[in-house]
């Protein structure tokens, strides 16, 4: 395979909500091919009509712009190998399928729902474990099997609704060669006889898979591990159709687990336990409801990819901050974990502060200004918005803290917290804070020189600064939070400061 480019592909099912476990997938496929100059393709997975939701394909899409993880093929951008979309390849699928039951590999099938029901219940009473229609109950179904070659093709004449089934024989062994987990074995034996082509022309999964990875020259396939109980399914359409050594590399990748560890992560566990699973708002076409995703909670990009890469993959050292080109040129296969990760959301929330701290501000206002939701911003320029994120982004862990972070930069709290000042206070404290303002009454005084006079002031009158630096705060601020009290009171200048601190002289004096 040294010679031919390598392709890896994410085929998501336009059903809802972009899972971040589908995320992670689709990462760990764009690492690889980047870092083997590869191509990246994103094929849809379209046939189950079924389960199609209007815009969820958009979606997707939206999701992957979001992530910066844009694709060398898709129904987007089209490509040598489309249609990448399953719905318009129909024809492509029923000509494998044939061809499958031509050389007696699969085989058609009549049974209506209410049969298939029946021979359920015929396993049920029989206490069988499995209710599978397989190999042991083929012959007692309505089949191209079980009925003469006139039968059937009577029935096809008639337009007699059927499906195809692969025909799994009990006595082989199936091996997969798996990059992560080495080498699997299946029994055959315990495999059933999946439909390839549904009544309405349509294939499945494991047909449309094969047939597209072949087509679209996929060299490696990642997926989630859920999926290793169709792989001899898989194993056996490659040997059949295309021969072994045409059938990609695969990787199963860990499944990320519910906090506990106990079970693969779903939108039930974030709806319970109060944290996203989606990459972005998903709104069912249906209900209208808009399940949270982790853009609109206020986490950056980079945090977000930064955070499913190490669930279920290190580089071999301490590092947990990785940019994408870190990524790009560090991942490995060989390092991706066999078992499945925990889910958890405060780490998540580290790894979105960690980046906030990281990037510059110049990087971080296109990303704050739509969480802003302050009056009269509009009023201020980009550089007084620049200072103003520099100075507090080290305290802010999401991208919504920011409103509550910056607001006091551009005007009066709306609420002063007085009760954190009353029970210290006192009339050497008041007439401090009055002729400190009497002090700083000129315009364009620095917050060095404020920081300066205060100390001095402090001094002259034997009052420890901390005594009075957390009532300044809150003046300024309305609470106990913020960056440094003269960093603040240079920002906002010392007209501002003085008049703040006057308003909250007045509410103490009326407590």
């Amino acid at each position: 395979m040294d010679d031919v480019q390598l392709r890896v592909r994410f085929a998501p099912s336009p059903t809802g909500g972009l899972h971040l476990g589908g995320v992670r997938t689709v990462l760990y496929n764009y690492l690889f091919a980047k870092q083997q100059r590869g191509k990246f393709i994103v094929r849809i997975e379209d046939t189950d009509q079924r389960r199609f939701v209007k815009g969820a394909e958009e979606y997707i899409f939206e999701c992957l712009d979001w992530c910066g993880l844009s694709a060398d093929e898709s129904v987007q951008n089209g490509g040598p190998h489309g249609p990448y979309r399953q719905s318009e390849r129909k024809e492509i699928y029923r000509a494998y399928a044939l061809k499958l039951v031509e050389n007696g590999h699969a085989y058609y099938a009549f049974d209506t729902p209410e049969a298939l029901e029946e021979m359920r219940e015929k396993l049920k009473a029989k206490g069988s474990e499995s209710l599978m229609y397989d190999h042991h109950v083929r012959s007692e179904m309505k089949n191209s099997l079980s009925l003469s070659p006139e039968e059937t093709q009577s029935l096809l004449k008639e337009n007699i609704p059927y499906v195809i089934r692969i025909k799994a024989n009990p006595g082989n062994t199936i091996i997969l060669n798996d990059v992560i987990r080495g080498e699997i074995k299946f029994d055959s034996g315990n495999v059933d006889d999946k439909v390839l082509l549904k009544a309405d022309g349509m294939p499945t999964y494991h047909l449309a898979v094969v047939v597209d990875d072949y087509l679209m020259k996929i060299t490696h396939a990642f997926r989630g591990e859920e999926w290793l109980p169709s792989a001899p399914v898989h194993v056996m359409l490659w040997q059949y159709l295309f021969g072994l050594d045409a059938m990609p590399a695969w990787a199963h990748l860990p499944l990320i687990l519910k906090p506990d560890g106990h079970g693969k992560l779903s939108k039930r566990d974030g709806d319970r336990l109060g944290f996203p699973v989606y990459a972005m708002d998903w709104k069912d076409p249906f209900s209208g409801e808009i399940t949270k995703g982790f853009k609109e909670l206020g986490f950056l990009p980079e945090a977000f990819l930064n955070l499913l890469a190490v669930l279920g993959w290190n580089d071999g050292s301490e590092q947990e901050i990785f940019s994408l080109e870190e990524l790009i040129k560090k991942f490995s296969l060989e390092r991706v974990h066999h078992a499945g990760a925990k889910f958890d959301y405060e780490k998540a929330r580290w790894f979105n502060h960690e980046w906030i701290k990281k990037l510059p501000a110049k990087d971080l206002l296109p990303r704050v200004k739509p969480f802003m939701d302050i009056p009269n911003v509009e009023d201020f320029t980009d550089d007084y918005i620049l200072s103003a994120i520099g100075m507090v982004k080290d305290r802010c862990t999401l991208l919504t803290d920011f409103n509550q972070q910056l607001g006091f930069l551009f005007h009066s709290p709306e609420k002063i917290d007085v009760g954190a000042i009353n029970p210290k206070w006192n009339e050497i404290k008041n007439t401090f804070f009055l002729e400190f303002c009497q002090a700083i009454e000129e315009e364009n005084i620095s917050g060095e020189k404020m920081e300066e006079i205060f100390k001095r002031f402090c001094s002259n009158k034997n009052i420890k600064p901390g005594e009075v630096l957390l009532p300044l705060r809150i003046m300024l601020v309305g609470g106990k939070y913020g960056p440094g009290v003269f960093d603040i009171a240079g920002m906002i200048g010392s007209i501002e400061t003085r008049n703040r601190i006057l308003h909250t002289l007045q509410l103490i004096t009326h407590e």
